[in-house]
């Protein structure tokens, strides 16, 4: 009788043990999560400084040079720090190694012209879409029965050969029969086609096409975009509270026509 009771209190020992260990281990992981989701905002609050990673290379949206660094994520970032009452640091990376910079802590948020990526979302996380910059149609202005890519049934298209728009266009030649798909080799050339009058429409990136209209004044952008190719912010995934009150800027921004106007400065 005794080696049972024996038994029976090394199990109940061992019950016990395992159930501390569990809620022992839950809180740890528990105070981990709010830890790490708390300091990241309350330092940024505290030091008053927002650390952006850019890739100061692609231009219009950050370049560096003697001359000091700008561009529309640059103006876009000293417009949220300043509408987050945050004074801003830029960090440079290039392309490859920014999303490592955030991992590392290294920057407190990415504003580098980056397209949202499903793959990325195990480890960060990304703001509402600031710029879209997938394709679009630029036409004649006096064009008025081109409207969207349906209306190129009979026409011809010019594209940048072996870009995404020539992709897009060569799914629309499945469905419309008649359409000529003519091929340059750049985005600026396919835009010119349309301004001599070699086609009728031309289907390029949205930074492409909106930087080439600035060159011929004759020539017009359907506002409704052909595809969509999201420009965002990315953070930490555990960094929620950062992520809502740049959202919250963004919306600001937004409504208040500060975007637009920055936007506008640097594409149009």
């Amino acid at each position: 009788m005794m080696k049972l009771n024996n038994i029976r209190g090394i199990k109940v020992t061992k019950v016990r043990f395992t159930f501390y260990v569990l809620r022992f281990t839950f809180f740890l992981l528990l105070l981990t999560a709010c830890k790490v989701e708390n300091l990241t905002w309350e330092r940024i609050e505290k030091d008053g400084i927002l650390r952006v990673g850019l890739d100061p290379t692609y231009p219009p949206f950050e370049a560096a040079d003697d001359g000091g660094l700008r561009g529309l994520d640059v103006d876009l970032a000293h417009a949220i720090a300043a509408d987050l009452g945050l004074e801003v640091e830029f960090v440079y990376f290039g392309y490859d190694g920014l999303y490592d910079a955030l991992a590392t802590e290294q920057v407190d948020v990415l504003i580098s012209a980056l397209v949202i990526v499903p793959g990325q979302m195990r480890d960060f996380a990304y703001s509402e879409p600031y710029f879209n910059a997938g394709e679009i149609l630029i036409v004649p202005t006096d064009e008025m029965e081109i409207m969207e890519m349906g209306d190129l049934d009979g026409r011809i298209l010019s594209v940048e050969l072996g870009a995404l728009g020539h992709v897009e266009a060569n799914t629309w030649g499945q469905r419309l029969p008649n359409l000529t798909i003519q091929t340059h080799n750049s985005a600026a050339a396919a835009v010119t086609a349309v301004a001599q009058s070699q086609a009728d429409a031309a289907l390029v990136d949205a930074i492409s096409g909106r930087l080439a209209l600035a060159e011929h004044p004759t020539l017009k952008r359907i506002p409704q975009p052909v595809t969509v190719e999201p420009f965002a912010l990315a953070v930490r995934i555990d960094d929620e509270r950062l992520l809502e009150n740049l959202n919250a800027s963004l919306e600001h921004l937004n409504e208040t026509g500060k975007l637009n106007t920055i936007i506008a400065q640097w594409l149009n």
